[in-house]
């Protein structure tokens, strides 16, 4: 499993986590659901750690792995 940031944590879907958790693994870390396989997709993506930087962001990941409270 990724080691979560501050305020971040899984989707409370735990089947739908596990679904991707285990996409994540068959993938090698990059996320499923991107075509690319380049740095900033693998999870925890570019994306997503610039939008849990803003404090004020409160929302999930483009893959809705992840939750991010304010």
């Amino acid at each position: 499993m990724v080691k979560l940031p501050e305020k971040v944590r899984y989707n409370d879907d735990a089947a739908y986590v596990e679904k991707l958790l285990k996409a994540l693994e068959m993938r090698g870390g990059y996320c499923p659901c991107r075509v690319q396989r380049i740095e900033d997709n693998i999870c925890i993506c570019r994306e997503f750690r610039e939008q849990i930087a803003d404090p004020e962001f409160s929302g999930l990941c483009h893959c809705k792995l992840f939750y991010k409270e304010k």
